[in-house]
């Protein structure tokens, strides 16, 4: 008998395709997505990711440096801004010192700004990260890099890698979830997408009102059999297609129609917060502004891991204080610090803190020095992107919290102590749980890929 190459390219794909599907209907594989082991005992089950797009001002946040008051409306010497990466600003721009007061807190001590008095309160629980740094000094290389581990799009997010790993305990709700608030961050869908994994690793966008999807709800005049019949008749097509081709991400969407059709009738309850009492919404700032956004989407996290989703991505956008530094500065902590101490509280009370990883910061930090984009206005001076010696705080899962880690000189432009870079973040995260930076690995292209990419550490003094 004579085969054609399309022939012998068909038969190859219909046997690949075959133990695909065969896979499928035996329940080997039945949801891409179920429960697999770590590679060792975790202390984390699921991580919340609360992303400050834009880059926090760690010196008026989180890192003091009251030597640069002395400083303050004069250029630096050289020796301090030679070695600047600078988006825009120029190394001979004139220091700016914090007007912000910091408090030694808790039992720790932990030096926190005045404007966060909500995460001043949980200070013995945070582990504050002063010497973070990062290969990209511009907001959507940088993101790219936090959240894929390189500067090249296309690859994995962090996310898309823990549910690859770990799968979801979630049968009702994917696996990996992005919630967003403020205008909208820069990376946009490239801070969850799967890359060149199957989609089924993606992260699914959930909105705070309505729909927590668009389009869940079924339209007028399509009853739940209906729907059924329509998606019995979707699958046994995309079967036949699996089977001709093998292709992966037919058998991604067949299970993503089946968690669609489960989650109609478990999302609309993960919005309803009639169970939850008023102590709790008024303790996350719900229904009051500036925190109501901010305050749901923290709720919303908490209830999201309670239901067994591994991975939670809060993006809240237009931390990037290029002007009027104060006063937005002020103004995303007013809208955010009650929901982010809130659910530190939430989960501990509850028992979650310990089996959740939280963690909290953006893509870099701020320069010590002076951007003025409006030179009559002696109000409007900002911060630059400074991809060196910035901070960042996890808590739960596996961290030791009450601690600070790194340290950066006197003026806040270089690290002194201690360097952690970003790889070295996804690394100890990855650890806490309970996998190995380096046997997470998913060939593409004849190379195994990594989040780490080609470096990374566990940052043996964040764990407990």
């Amino acid at each position: 008998m004579n085969f054609s190459r399309r022939d012998l390219l068909n038969t190859i794909g219909y046997g690949v395709g075959g133990m695909a599907l065969e896979h499928l209907l035996h329940g080997a594989v039945v949801n891409p997505l179920a429960p697999k082991k770590p590679h060792f005992a975790p202390k984390a089950k699921s991580v919340i990711f609360m992303f400050m797009e834009g880059g926090p001002s760690q010196m008026d946040l989180f890192d003091p440096k009251p030597a640069l008051m002395k400083h303050n409306g004069k250029p630096l010497p050289t020796e301090f801004t030679k070695d600047l990466k600078l988006a825009f600003t120029k190394p001979n721009a004139a220091a700016l010192a914090s007007p912000r007061t910091f408090k030694k807190c808790g039992q720790s001590g932990l030096e926190i700004s005045d404007y966060l008095p909500g995460l001043r309160e949980v200070a013995d629980e945070l582990c504050v990260v002063r010497s973070m740094h990062t290969d990209a000094v511009n907001h959507h290389p940088g993101q790219l890099m936090l959240f894929t581990g390189s500067i090249q799009f296309g690859r994995p997010t962090a996310g898309a890698w823990v549910t690859y790993g770990l799968g979801s305990e979630s049968q009702n709700l994917p696996g990996f979830v992005a919630l967003s608030s403020g205008a909208g961050t820069s990376g946009g869908a490239s801070n969850f997408m799967s890359g060149f994994m199957p989609s089924t690793y993606q992260g699914t966008i959930f909105r705070n009102s309505g729909d927590p999807i668009l389009y869940l709800s079924n339209p007028d005049g399509i009853s739940k059999a209906t729907q059924r019949t329509s998606l019995d008749a979707i699958k046994e097509l995309n079967e036949e297609r699996l089977r001709v081709n093998g292709d992966p991400e037919i058998a991604s969407r067949i299970a993503s129609y089946e968690l669609a059709y489960r989650m109609q009738m478990s999302a609309p309850e993960l919005l309803d917060f009639s169970n939850e009492s008023q102590e709790t919404l008024e303790m996350y700032g719900i229904g009051k502004e500036p925190t109501n956004q901010f305050g749901t989407n923290a709720l919303l996290a908490r209830r999201l891991v309670e239901r067994g989703v591994r991975f939670v991505l809060m993006m809240d956008a237009s931390w990037d204080t290029h002007t009027n530094l104060n006063k937005k500065l002020k103004e995303k902590c007013d809208a955010t610090d009650k929901g982010s101490s809130a659910l530190i509280k939430d989960l501990k009370r509850r028992g979650l803190l310990d089996e959740t990883l939280v963690v909290w910061g953006g893509e870099f930090g701020r320069t010590p020095i002076c951007e003025i984009r409006n030179t009559s206005d002696p109000d409007n001076a900002g911060r630059d992107h400074h991809p060196t010696g910035y901070s960042m705080w996890l808590a739960g899962g596996g961290i030791k919290g009450g601690q600070t880690i790194g340290e950066t000189d006197e003026l806040g432009f270089t690290i002194t102590r201690d360097k952690v870079h970003v790889h070295d973040l996804q690394a100890t995260m990855l650890h806490c749980l309970g996998m190995d930076h380096l046997k997470l690995t998913y060939r593409h292209m004849g190379r195994d890929y990594r989040l780490t990419d080609l470096g990374g550490n566990v940052v043996q003094a964040m764990l407990r």
